[in-house]
């Protein structure tokens, strides 16, 4: 049985693995969780699956998550803030830490249990992208695996088993399209929140489905994809599969195309994760080719979708830029969410952010420059707004 520890465990992520442990109790035992805010969710997480230790971030609903489960005998360890989740993620003989905390907040637990000796079941495509300097020297010298838990990137770690050294020609990342696939780009200008919100195939964090409507979650995987594999930027191609069926492919040397297909269903990249090199047995719905239908393929509309190449651009310039860039998306998104800034202007604000880094990118980072990075980025993403508003104002 394989002890596990859960980053996020009230997010879609962290609830989709709960699943999967529920559905397997004789291959899985929870031994930690760690939640944002969500106590109601978090407390009753903690009655099912009984673990040794649990924090939640908000150091505010601490109190309310020891009261809601004062009851339990034994009581776990109940910790609080970013130290709390810290110490979830390093805690015991847990041997994989699933991490499905949302954004660049996930670094600091994920290097810990990095750390610790604890393989990295890794569904924050962030961590990777703003600290893979930092990150995968770390996981090098501890001999622990990066094991992707996202659709896209188990499905090419999928197609390379088998392939050998060198045998991987290119990689091609497939995309949704996300809510406005097929919505014209002059119209992009009216959209509001709930219409970015409605995303066509996946159930979804808000977050992550702002960025697949601007497509920067596949700009974001394209950097990930490089410090997954080791391919270069050249090589690394987006193609739109509005399905979902094919979650990505691979081609090897030989010009043969590898896919990996099946339902929009997260649950299986993160059983994959969790049980490779091993393939468990589910009661999932199998794939059934003449239900899913026509499978099409588009090439992506740049115009429409900006984000894309200012990710290539990102990881190009490598170094702390791609923190930067994550880091400003993040903050944008948030403020979009806000309804402080209209959808067309995400991209703007971003590309001025990372404009304005260009003279201070730092080659090799550390884990400090990083950091640094990553709040020198979010002010300058609100500054870049402010700026925006003045202007707007000028013009009126």
């Amino acid at each position: 049985m394989k002890a596990i520890a859960i980053l996020g465990s009230t997010g879609s992520i962290g609830t989709q693995t709960l699943d999967i442990v529920e559905h397997h109790p004789d291959q899985f035992r929870v031994v930690g969780l760690a939640a944002g805010n969500n106590v109601d969710l978090l407390a009753a997480q903690v009655r099912q699956f009984k673990p040794d230790i649990v924090a939640i971030q908000n150091e505010r609903k601490l109190p309310d998550l020891k009261a809601a489960i004062a009851d339990l005998d034994p009581q776990p360890i109940i910790l609080a803030g970013q130290a709390g989740v810290v110490e979830v993620a390093r805690y015991g003989d847990s041997t994989s830490v699933v991490t499905g905390i949302v954004g660049c907040a996930g670094l600091l637990p994920t290097l810990a249990a990095i750390e610790a000796g604890k393989d990295i079941a890794l569904a924050n495509k962030e961590t990777l992208i703003a600290g893979a300097p930092v990150v995968l020297p770390l996981v090098e010298k501890h001999g622990t695996k990066l094991l992707p838990a996202d659709s896209e990137h188990s499905a090419i770690f999928q197609c390379l088993q088998g392939v050998p050294a060198g045998g991987l020609r290119r990689i091609i990342l497939t995309a949704s399209g996300g809510a406005f696939r097929d919505l014209p780009v002059e119209k992009l200008a009216q959209v509001t929140v709930a219409d970015a919100l409605k995303h066509p195939n996946w159930s979804m964090g808000q977050k992550i489905t702002i960025d697949s409507a601007t497509l920067m979650n596949k700009g974001l995987e394209v950097i990930e994809a490089h410090y997954l594999f080791g391919m270069d930027y050249d090589h690394i191609d987006i193609v739109i599969h509005p399905q979902s069926i094919i979650h990505s492919l691979i081609e090897v040397q030989d010009t043969s195309v590898l896919a990996q297909l099946g339902w929009a269903d997260m649950r299986l990249p993160l059983l994959y994760a969790l049980s490779y090199p091993d393939r468990l047995p589910t009661q999932w719905e199998p794939l059934d080719l003449v239900k899913a239908g026509d499978l099409t393929f588009r090439e992506p509309d740049h115009a429409k979708y900006p984000c894309m190449q200012l990710a290539y651009a990102a990881g190009r310039a490598g170094g702390a830029m791609p923190a930067v860039l994550n880091a400003a998306n993040e903050q944008v998104v948030a403020l979009f969410l806000e309804e402080k800034v209209k959808f067309v202007a995400i991209p703007q604000l971003i590309e001025q952010v990372c404009d304005r880094f260009t003279a201070q990118n730092m080659s090799q980072p550390t884990l400090e420059d990083i950091l640094e990075a990553d709040r020198w980025a979010r002010q300058a993403a609100i500054e870049a707004l402010d700026a925006l508003e003045k202007t707007t104002v000028a013009l009126r």
